[in-house]
């Protein structure tokens, strides 16, 4: 086994945006961490200062606003702050912008992590830990699961997007011997996440009586992994993931995508005091995306079995805790739907 990393000195890339707030929640208020992270964002659209208020005057937490493409500035930042560990979210992620305008993804998930890794070769006493995705394993009938060995087999710009740079994190470990750990999550999900993605764009939807767009017929399967134990296993990973290794992270939870528009108006429905079918006649089935993948499955034995990592939260459970963060939380809705949250964090943070 590998001895324990002592992370103390903590660059988070992305960490304005859903799954990068959600880990730095977690460091701060769910583990014995006692160094400084530092958060480093771009605040493209969907990254939000707002999703950090539970954190931002934490004597341990630092924001810094860069591009991960300013090599230079990353630099710098490592050095300032004397960084021991960089874990890298910064991504564009949405499968739909990425097939409107795939440019984006190519400069942000591609150059991006180039220019990250760049950094690290420089200053090779920096761990790096690659947040991925199980989309770059493509698609599934409907069997079987996607396991670390599965080969690469992308369908969409940024499935490829996030293959590419996969590829590099890996290509730089083996040829310049830095220390990097790559994971490769299934679908997240909970508080903050921005609503254009499925299950808060429902939630929204249902608690304002908009259409429910749906996917040709809905049956398109994913896996689903509450982002708090997505946080856990990271933390994990970062602390004890083997140098050079890969991990899959998964919550166990398939689901229809039909489903998860059933469950969440059924949820939402006895809260508004309304007969489920009243929300369920909202669903409207729209052309399915290009290249839409059919099924994913995450097969997280290595990590189950290694590190002895395990979700805490069953769908259900996920589902009814999301569903009340958003209906309790509706200034931050508006502000995200306004756009008014932009400006807002430019008069919090003199940015």
């Amino acid at each position: 086994m590998n001895r324990e990393r002592n992370v103390q000195r903590l660059l988070v890339t992305g960490g304005a945006g859903f799954i990068g707030s959600a880990f730095i929640r977690y460091l701060m208020t769910k583990t014995p961490f006692q160094g400084i992270c530092v958060n480093y964002d771009a605040l493209t659209y969907a990254g939000n200062l707002d999703n950090l208020i539970p954190v931002a005057d934490d004597p341990r937490y630092r924001f810094v606003r860069g591009d991960i493409c300013d090599e230079s500035l990353v630099e710098t930042v490592c050095g300032q702050y004397e960084i021991d560990t960089l874990i890298h979210f910064a991504a564009e992620t949405h499968v739909d912008r990425s097939i409107l305008g795939p440019q984006a993804f190519m400069e942000t998930n591609v150059l991006g992590t180039f220019h990250l890794l760049e950094v690290i070769r420089r200053h090779p006493r920096i761990h790096f830990h690659h947040v991925s995705t199980d989309e770059v394993y493509g698609c599934l009938g409907e069997t079987g699961s996607f396991t670390e060995t599965t080969p690469y087999a992308p369908r969409s710009p940024y499935s490829a997007s996030k293959a590419s740079s996969d590829h590099l994190v890996r290509s730089y470990s083996e040829t310049y011997g830095i220390s990097t750990c790559i994971s490769n999550c299934s679908n997240n999900y909970g508080p903050y996440q921005f609503p254009e993605k499925l299950i808060p764009l429902m939630i929204v939807n249902c608690w304002r009586g908009r259409p429910l767009p749906v996917y040709g017929q809905g049956h398109n399967v994913r896996d689903w992994l509450y982002v708090d134990d997505h946080a856990a296993a990271l933390w994990l990973l970062l602390r004890q993931g083997k140098k050079g290794d890969t991990y899959n992270i998964g919550g166990n939870e398939e689901r229809r995508n039909i489903d998860i528009v059933h469950a969440v108006a059924e949820l939402v429905a006895e809260k508004r005091g309304l007969h489920p079918n009243e929300l369920l006649r909202l669903i409207t089935y729209v052309r399915d995306r290009p290249g839409h993948d059919y099924r994913y499955s995450i097969d997280s034995s290595k990590l189950r079995e290694t590190l002895n990592w395990h979700p805490h939260h069953s769908f259900n459970q996920g589902l009814h805790a999301t569903v009340e963060w958003y209906l309790n939380h509706e200034s931050w809705i508006e502000r995200v739907e306004s756009g008014a949250y932009k400006e807002w964090i430019a008069q919090q943070y003199a940015l």
